[in-house]
């Protein structure tokens, strides 16, 4: 196919995200207006050819609609409905082009979402073409809303799988030679995460002398100032993907217990770096990304944290190894090639 225009209306980019987009332009042309970024998650992002990035909040409306217009794009791709200029603009090109809506939210039945689900029809899918969501957790919602078939897409979020697939040819022989025993949390330090009872549940560990590994903290966020300090663990701040090599050489057990978590790319990300996990009942990608490589716990609770850390740290290497490498085969089950294969048969 002949290139394409990709117009995105989004929110906050992450490194994922650009690294879709960088694997989107090796044929076509891209725009982005993007939202401000969030300090609590400030990643660097190199230029790319036939990328163009609009900071949202230096264009008036009209400013925004004008600039898409000139760029005439072949696919326009919305990240949700919560920004309403974003929702204008998208308008103006229904029933022209592709219009992609997406979304990250689980069906649960609550009032707002009912309410969406009501009102969709004279409303969403009078501007919206197709739905693009992470999941099936995220389908239910998405079919609520009137988006079914083929104008329904899984697989939005995908890892950079070349950067961490990169990371474990780099650290995993060494693992194979001797398994860290460090867990390892990379995320946002905000109450939602399931930060506070993660570090509860490894001090009483700690503190009974039934663990010797150490816990090892990525992220910075709103808690930051109220993170625990213990023995055994260790606080590094927010360290852009690239720099990440020696934390995942030196850790072995991934673990993200968030008490409410839509997707969870890091999921996949560490799952590429060849690390066993404990994922929390809440995170979205769990189901895809956790099959026989870790344990999924209950949210929020301290005894279910305990419960996995100390089965994991019962574990032999042999065992710990083989766990990480089944942790790599699924992180490369969907990958930056197939998310552009996604959105561009939209076109076909």
């Amino acid at each position: 196919m002949s290139s394409l225009k990709v117009a995105f209306l989004y929110s906050e980019i992450a490194g994922y995200f650009m690294a879709n987009v960088k694997e989107l332009a090796k044929e076509h042309e891209v725009l982005i207006f993007r939202w401000p970024i969030n300090s609590e998650a400030p990643f660097n992002f190199d230029e790319i050819n036939n990328v163009r990035i609009e900071d949202r909040s230096k264009y008036t409306q009209d400013q925004i609609e004008d600039k898409l217009k000139q760029f005439n794009p072949d696919i326009l791709v919305c990240s949700g409905w919560m920004d309403k200029g974003y929702v204008k603009a998208a308008k103006s090109f229904k029933k022209k082009i592709p219009v992609v809506l997406t979304l990250d939210n689980h069906w649960t039945g609550g009032l707002k979402q009912k309410i969406a689900a009501t009102i969709s029809p004279v409303y969403l899918k009078r501007i919206f073409t197709h739905a693009w969501v992470p999941g099936d957790p995220q389908a239910k919602f998405a079919e609520k809303l009137g988006f079914k078939g083929s104008n329904l897409l899984r697989n939005f979020y995908c890892a950079d799988v070349d950067l961490f697939t990169s990371k474990y040819e780099e650290t995993f022989k060494s693992k194979e030679d001797s398994f860290p025993k460090r867990f390892l949390y990379v995320a946002r330090y905000v109450e939602h995460k399931g930060i506070f009872e993660m570090w509860q549940a490894y001090k009483e560990l700690r503190a009974s002398g039934e663990i010797d590994w150490e816990l090892w903290c990525i992220g910075t966020g709103s808690e930051w100032e109220n993170r625990t300090e213990s023995e055994g663990i260790s606080h590094f701040g927010f360290v852009q993907p690239n720099d990440m090599g020696k934390y995942l050489e030196g850790s072995g057990v991934y673990i993200l217990p968030s008490k409410f978590e839509p997707w969870g790319v890091t999921v996949q990300e560490f799952a590429l770096s060849g690390f066993p996990m404990i994922i929390s009942e809440s995170v979205g990608a769990k189901h895809t990304y956790l099959k026989e490589n870790g344990f999924e716990i209950k949210s929020g609770s301290v005894e279910a944290i305990k419960e996995a850390m100390l089965k994991f740290s019962k574990m032999n290497d042999n065992e710990l190894v083989r766990m990480g490498k089944r942790s790599h085969e699924i992180g490369l089950s969907f990958t930056n090639k197939m998310w552009v294969e996604n959105l561009i048969a939209i076109a076909r």
